[in-house]
């Protein structure tokens, strides 16, 4: 951020801009983040990614219904966890624009730190809690007021589409160097399908939509959850994408570019702590339909990275930032062996997720 930019929100907000220093923070690939320091105040900085985000002012709108939201939940003593908050300036704006790029200014959570790998079930369990929590905290919320700020953000047959024009088109020559993904890939569509049914009979649901060990903030001294962060993607979808972005991100205990691929497979006791934890507060919200749904997630959502991976390789890699020309096929595969193991242990893994003593209250399927 540079000094210019610094200042006029120092002013903004009405703070001294020569006692005000600012640092970078976090590991995002989006939007840039800064904390904003001022004698005893500090605040988070976003500067938001206008590319990816083409419409700011509904991502911050989308925030604060949420917001305000967990806010009357949290006065009511049913949100235990600590919210994250946006920052009017001295001209009641939420959202900023300077120099042709837009801000936004959020409370600063002290006293926490976030992890970018799970280390262990207690954190797994801690992390996939907390989303459950928030989830729980949003069940009577109409998800239809959310704006869709990333259209067909988990829309698997859009996915497969894109995967195809980018196969026909084959811009740079590189559809020989990964015939054998692209053929595994296209004989996996069955699961559009399977989706499609499923979605007719579970209620529409407010997601997070980035459910990365990340996105949770814990707290430095008990080490439990203590906030969960980045609403840009909350929209409409179904608790099945979160609780799988969950295995796809907690599971593995390599990173989803790792060349490692004996070693990409699901550790069962992490799996079983985000069911533990994820499902607890929401078993007496969701059929048994539902419930069952979550396995459906855990599939859909490496598959879908691995056909958007290949796509962007096939397209010259476009989208997703990579370090060499093979980066993208090498998540690709990365992320096609973690869905191949998962399909290894389904049965285990749907009695997981059905198992009595975990999901002690069942609803019918209305």
């Amino acid at each position: 951020m540079n000094i210019s930019i610094q200042n006029k929100l120092s002013e903004l907000l009405a703070l001294p801009p020569e006692l005000t220093q600012v640092s970078a923070i976090g590991s995002g690939h989006i939007n840039s983040t800064w904390l904003l320091t001022s004698i005893d105040k500090q605040f988070i900085v976003q500067k938001l990614n206008t590319e990816v985000f083409k419409n700011p002012a509904q991502l911050v709108s989308n925030a604060k219904l949420i917001e305000q939201h967990l806010n009357a939940k949290q006065l009511q003593n049913n949100y235990p966890l600590e919210i994250i908050k946006h920052i009017a300036t001295q001209n009641d704006e939420h959202l900023i624009k300077i120099d042709n790029a837009y801000y936004r200014v959020l409370n600063y959570i002290s006293d926490s730190y976030s992890e970018d790998v799970v280390k262990n079930t207690q954190q797994s369990e801690q992390a996939a809690y907390a989303f459950g929590v928030f989830a729980h905290a949003l069940q009577d919320f109409n998800a239809q007021q959310l704006h869709t700020v990333i259209p067909d953000f988990h829309n698997l047959a859009m996915r497969f589409e894109q995967l195809d024009t980018a196969i026909t088109n084959n811009v740079v020559n590189r559809v020989k160097h990964c015939a054998d993904e692209i053929e595994y890939c296209l004989t996996q569509q069955h699961l559009i399908t399977e989706l499609s049914l499923v979605a007719k009979h579970i209620p529409l649901r407010v997601c997070h939509n980035d459910t990365k060990i990340n996105n949770m903030l814990f707290c430095n001294t008990t080490h439990k959850a203590k906030a969960v962060i980045d609403l840009d993607t909350c929209m409409a979808g179904f608790w099945l994408y979160d609780f799988g972005d969950m295995v796809r991100t907690f599971c593995s205990p390599e990173a989803e570019d790792s060349t490692n691929l004996h070693n990409v497979v699901i550790r069962k006791d992490i799996f079983s702590a985000i069911v533990k934890g994820y499902v607890t507060p929401l078993k007496s919200s969701m059929s048994i339909l539902e419930q069952e749904s979550l396995l459906l997630g855990a599939k859909i959502m490496p598959l879908m990275l691995s056909v958007r991976f290949l796509t962007d390789y096939l397209n010259n890699d476009v989208y997703f930032k990579v370090a060499h020309a093979e980066h993208n096929l090498e998540r690709a595969q990365n992320q096609l062996a973690l869905y191949k193991n998962i399909l290894s242990n389904e049965e285990w893994m749907h009695a997981c997720l059905v198992d009595e003593q975990i999901l002690d209250t069942k609803k019918p399927v209305s």
